[in-house]
């Protein structure tokens, strides 16, 4: 066997070749026998085609798999929820179940379940392939929906294809998207934030808790029904206007995808769905996750893969998502789940101790996405740093588009809560900033929606605390909220603008939204005061916050005003730890922080290329809440210096004030990156 390219472009690899060649072998084994060698594993991942609830030239055609059932019942508004003969389901071949109904037999809107009966006991069900649940607002309980309407969304771009150089995420959640204290829908969210986010600049939404889920307070975490979304915020026709909207506005649409494990009710999960606790989950003590509270798929059954990927497939083809970002993939590759393992080398990654069906899943899953649609975006939630996750199939890899970079928020936590300001080293900083796997493209982010839920703090809470709540308004400002400002700009900045694949923001956080996210739940009243956005705030220009929405704003028009500016490669020009100072370049632009808390610099100097720069971007800048210290409109040429000439190489001297960063261009050169 040929050597995989992943160990040839990391040697480290080596010792381990075995195992990355063996999980290589497992997913083309695996995908030759769901195939036969005959189609292709889209043709394979259809299986929402054939399950659940269709209309049909005859009627209805109603299909489920459930091999440890002895009958089926499907129960309703049609029959008055009572078990009958005429919606008896029939067994057929390989555990699935089977009922051909006449047209008038149920009609659009329709409510249902399944009673299912096995030996010694029988329940209720919510069908697995379900593609609308709605709840009762009055009993709270959940049922399927018959889902045929009349005049089914038409979609107006059906040929779109994702921006991705870079790919500037806007993280977000339908429910808490809008500013009044209850769940927000589909349709406010495509009127009202759409266009909000299309103006800021990001190229992509990702959209948490599409998939229905009994527990609002779980983020939609915890799913019940894979292939229905939420009907919290609408109906299916109003998620395919707002996915078109985006579409119209140059916006791409990820989803949060969980397949790493899933909620532990009966009644409206898929627990014990046939009675049997190990159907679609692992039957040992593998089978519930320690710290979730869930239960965790059996990635080694090719029904639940069946199940898995036709759910990839689905969210592609019947919504026109253009890719996922996929939950708690570090849980899905190891045994421990990653908990309490320390990822130090590795043969921590290679030690038998990794769930290889889970690999094979993943890699089969990305193999799926893409052949749906070539542009699709995939992104890996992993946190331990396997190495081959974001590495292309043909390498060797699991096939990930991207990997979030999640040691990054957790550094700059870190630093804020136990380093001075005076004790933050910037060439430290651009280190954990850009260290990372070669060949493999990672998302950046200072902070998602994981640091702004009850129990942590956001970035602009940690620096200012409660100052926020008396001293944001313009001309009452404090030292803490001057020093917050002017830190917040200068995280982003770095982070942003230090990317190689794409950035990540937070919904709000960009303008330093106050306090924490908390769902409604019985300690605080079922109050959705705190699972909201105040949009008011950035919008109120007698406060501090729309500064911070400017400089975000600013900052990625910057960044989308450059072609291929994450494929540019960074060079560390400066970095002195005892000045704080550090400048990067990157193409034609060059970046000069100064992290010191009360040293301003004048005629600092660093070595750049020759030419003229002139200041871009400017933190300090009186439109972004800073001191306008500088003189932005002053050309700077550089020094001629005979030591450094035959490194094409001049001095730049700059006055750069505490707590600030400059962007400068370099005049008579275009900035698009060659």
């Amino acid at each position: 066997m040929q050597k995989l390219k992943i160990i040839e472009n990391d040697p480290w690899l080596e010792p381990y070749s075995s195992a990355l060649e063996g999980r290589h072998q497992h997913a083309i084994d695996k995908e030759m026998e769901l195939t036969g060698g005959k189609i292709n594993l889209s043709d394979f991942a259809t299986g929402h085609l054939f399950f659940g609830l269709h209309r049909t030239e005859q009627g209805w055609v109603f299909r489920e798999w459930a091999p440890n059932a002895t009958a089926i019942f499907m129960v309703g508004d049609f029959n008055g929820w009572k078990q009958s003969s005429e919606y008896q389901l029939k067994k057929t071949d390989n555990g699935v179940w089977e009922l051909q109904l006449p047209a008038k037999a149920v009609k659009h809107g329709d409510l249902y379940k399944l009673i299912v009966q096995w030996d010694g006991g029988s329940g209720e069900r919510i069908p697995a392939w379900a593609q609308r649940v709605v709840q009762d607002e009055e009993t709270k309980v959940f049922s399927a929906q018959v889902w045929s309407p009349e005049f089914r969304y038409k979609f107006k771009i059906t040929d779109f294809k994702p921006t991705t150089d870079p790919l500037l995420i806007y993280e977000c959640h339908i429910g808490m998207s809008g500013e009044a204290e209850k769940v927000s829908t589909y349709n406010s969210f495509r009127e009202s934030i759409l266009p909000r986010i299309a103006k800021m600049g990001y190229n992509c939404i990702q959209i948490m808790a599409v998939q229905e889920h009994p527990y609002y307070g779980s983020f939609g975490y915890h799913v019940s029904s894979f292939f229905a979304a939420s009907s919290r915020f609408g109906t299916p026709e109003e998620l395919k206007a707002l996915i078109d909207e985006a579409h119209s506005l140059g916006i791409c649409v990820i989803m949060d995808i969980v397949h790493s494990h899933a909620v532990k009710n009966e009644i409206e999960g898929l627990g014990r769905f046939d009675g049997t606790p190990d159907q679609y989950f692992y039957a040992d003590a593998k089978r519930e996750h320690p710290a979730w509270d869930s239960l965790c798929f059996d990635y080694g059954k090719n029904e639940v893969l069946h199940f898995l990927l036709s759910n990839c497939k689905y969210w592609l083809e019947e919504y026109h998502f253009d890719g996922f970002r996929f939950d708690g993939v570090t849980s899905m590759l190891y045994y421990s789940h990653g908990l309490g393992e320390s990822f130090s080398n590795y043969a921590d990654y290679y030690n038998g101790y990794q769930d290889d069906n889970a690999i094979c899943y993943l890699t089969l899953a990305n193999r799926v996405i893409h052949q749906v649609n070539p542009f699709a975006v995939t992104i890996a939630e992993e946190m331990s740093g396997m190495p081959e996750l974001a590495a292309s199939f043909h390498d060797g890899g699991i096939g990930f588009d991207y990997r979030m970079a999640m040691g990054i928020p957790d550094f700059w936590i870190k630093t804020i809560k136990e380093k001075k300001d005076e004790d933050w080293k910037p060439g430290h900083i651009f280190w954990e900033l850009t260290n990372r796997r070669f060949g493999e493209k990672t998302v950046s982010y200072a902070e998602s929606h994981d640091q702004a839920l009850v129990g942590d703090k956001t970035i602009i809470f940690r620096l200012i605390d409660s100052d926020m709540y008396w001293h944001m308004q313009k001309g009452d400002t404090t030292f803490k909220v001057d020093r917050g400002i002017a830190l917040h700009k200068m995280i982003r900045l770095i982070t942003a603008t230090t990317i190689n694949g794409a950035y990540l923001n937070f919904m709000g956080n960009e303008f330093g939204h106050p306090e924490w996210i908390d769902f409604p739940r019985s300690g605080n009243g079922w109050s959705h005061k705190y699972a909201r956005r105040q949009w008011s705030l950035v919008d109120n220009t007698k406060l501090m916050y729309h500064y911070l929405g400017d400089f975000d704003k600013a900052m990625i028009d910057l960044i989308r005003s450059v072609p291929g500016f994450n494929l540019a490669p960074i060079f560390q020009l400066w970095d002195k730890s005892n000045d704080q100072m550090l400048a990067y370049q990157r193409g034609n632009l060059l970046f000069v922080f100064n992290f010191h808390p009360t040293n301003s610099y004048t005629d600092y100097g660093i070595l750049v290329q020759p030419g003229k720069y002139k200041i871009i971007l400017d933190t300090d800048s009186k439109e972004f809440g800073g001191f306008g210290l500088s003189d932005d409109t002053v050309e700077h040429l550089s020094l001629y210096d005979p030591v450094h000439a035959s490194h094409n190489k001049e001095w730049l001297k700059l006055y750069i004030p505490a707590r600030s960063a400059l962007v400068l261009q370099r005049e008579g050169s275009d900035p698009v990156i060659s």
